[in-house]
């Protein structure tokens, strides 16, 4: 059994108090900045190792976060093409999960990183009762797209806090 270690880290502060807008952005911004955090001081093997019987990994989880911004933020909610890097009719659901020799820890993280900045310039521009622009699902509010991303992001920080602590006994805050 790998000994417990807290890893410090300055965490992002939440507001107590303020617009509806800034309050769900903030919380996201933190959920976001934890799930890079639990990659810091790892190796691609550490943060590669399938730990679980799924194809869940701590790289994979931030490879799979970035393409659920890009599909919420540019793609659904601003009605830009879309562009993933695996073909429309793909058949596996985990491929945005796995982790390709290509892959790196840097890589994988300034994807994410560049999608989170295109989803905070969507929704800088937006109004949180905006719908969204793809209406194959049904029209969603930004509102709800956020509280979504939220719930999203902290589910997998849940899912990479214990990867985490599996895999060299580092557990956050």
């Amino acid at each position: 059994m790998i000994p417990a270690r807290v890893v410090p880290h300055r965490r992002l502060d939440v507001p107590f108090a303020g617009d509806e807008k800034a309050m769900l952005s903030a919380f996201l911004d933190r959920y976001r900045e934890t799930i890079l955090w639990k990659l810091e001081g790892l190796t691609k093997g550490q943060a590669s190792a399938r730990l679980v019987p799924s194809a869940t990994t701590l790289l994979g989880i931030v490879k799979h976060l970035a393409y659920v911004e890009r599909g919420w933020f540019p793609i659904y909610f601003a009605g830009g093409p879309v562009s993933y890097p695996w073909a429309e009719d793909e058949p596996d659901q985990d491929i945005d999960f796995r982790v390709l020799a290509s892959d790196t820890i840097e890589s994988v993280s300034a994807l994410y990183q560049q999608e989170i900045a295109r989803s905070r310039e969507i929704v800088a521009g937006a109004t949180l009762d905006d719908l969204s622009k793809e209406q194959d699902r049904g029209p969603r509010t930004l509102r709800w797209i956020m509280v979504h991303m939220i719930e999203e992001t902290a589910r997998h920080a849940g899912h990479a806090d214990i990867l985490r602590e599996l895999t060299d006994g580092a557990i956050g805050q």
